[in-house]
């Protein structure tokens, strides 16, 4: 079975920054694109950032574009989500999904359990 782990949230100020770090372990051969999620109360899950296989293309929100940044250590099985400037409207539970091969050849989406970031004064 594959697993993501996602850590590093929490409480910051605006203005403040976060390191979220994704972790797969468990029973994985290789893993494609990862993409961080996220979700508030009241709105729909929103498309954060995206690495694609190799780490070449990545792919951001609008609402976040200049102030994240995705990037991934294949070596450590780690995807990470560095977060600068952070503002009020950034509050919300992400998540980690990696587009995976097992080592039994099965490839599927993953999905971590999510971390909670707030942004408060």
């Amino acid at each position: 079975q594959v697993q993501l782990v996602e850590s590093g949230g929490g409480l910051v100020q605006p203005g403040g920054s976060l390191r979220l770090s994704c972790v797969a372990s468990g029973s994985i051969f290789l893993i494609y694109n990862i993409t961080w999620y996220r979700q508030a109360p009241g709105k729909e899950r929103e498309l954060v950032a995206r690495i694609s296989s190799g780490g070449t293309t990545t792919t951001y929100g609008d609402s976040v574009k200049g102030r994240f940044t995705i990037s991934r250590d294949d070596a450590k099985k780690t995807a990470y989500l560095q977060m600068n400037s952070l503002e009020f409207d950034d509050t919300a539970v992400y998540y980690c999904n990696a587009d995976a091969r097992s080592v039994w050849g099965r490839r599927a989406e993953y999905w971590g359990q999510g971390t909670q970031v707030t942004v408060s004064s």
